[in-house]
């Protein structure tokens, strides 16, 4: 997801004003912010900030899995011996495992709907359904 580099916007507005979907608003300081739940990654943004304030969400990698770190290093606190904290390590290991499986298979039906995006996107939710009442039916 795009975001912007404040210390690099100059409050233009052309952002703003190019947004189809309306995501974009400048804040209490003057500096424009991108609605993450709004935005519909069109990029138009990032081809007209004559700034180059739009950036990249690939920048935010190292910022994301500090994040990630913290909110494991925080929920480690509440497991005093080493027994106990070895099996929340466990556990978190097991959830980043599962989040990875997930963006793994929308990935792959993401690419193999290229060709057509509608369908092949309405064709896999349509298996994953399939699959979610055969499975529950089995418990």
């Amino acid at each position: 997801m795009p975001w912007i580099k404040q210390d690099m916007c100059t409050s233009c507005s052309l952002c703003v004003n190019e947004c189809p979907a309306g995501a974009i608003e400048l804040n209490a300081d003057g500096f424009a912010e991108i609605d993450e739940a709004e935005c519909i990654r069109c990029g138009r943004c990032h081809d007209v900030c004559p700034e180059d304030a739009v950036r990249h969400d690939g920048e935010r990698i190292p910022q994301e899995v500090a994040e990630n770190l913290r909110w494991v290093r925080r929920l480690l606190g509440h497991f005093q011996d080493s027994q106990e904290q070895a099996a929340f390590m466990e556990r978190m290991v097991r959830f980043f495992n599962k989040q990875k499986k997930v963006r793994e298979r929308t990935l792959a039906a993401i690419t193999a709907a290229e060709d057509k995006p509608v369908a092949g996107i309405d064709a896999a939710i349509l298996g994953l359904s399939k699959n979610r009442t055969t499975d529950s039916s089995k418990e």
